[in-house]
């Protein structure tokens, strides 16, 4: 009973390498790829809320970031 378990492992372990084998060298460093839909860019800071989002999303008004329309239209908070 022993020998079996032993030669299943045995052989798991090798199914195991060979697979890493064929697949190739893993993927740089493991992070997100953009096909993932990652959005890519600079973050920028919501005058008002103080939302971060990337600078594609913000809506810009007076040279301020903003991530909505209604924050947009309400200006900077005050303090």
């Amino acid at each position: 009973m022993g020998r079996l378990i032993f030669f299943a492992v045995v052989v798991i372990a090798v199914v195991w390498l060979l697979r890493r084998a064929v697949s190739g060298p893993p993927s740089a460093g493991g992070k997100p790829s953009q096909a993932e839909g990652v959005p890519s860019g600079d973050l920028v800071s919501c005058a008002h809320c103080g939302l971060n989002l990337p600078m594609a999303e913000a809506r810009n008004a007076g040279g301020r970031h903003y991530c909505s329309e209604e924050h947009r239209q309400l200006g900077p908070r005050d303090g």
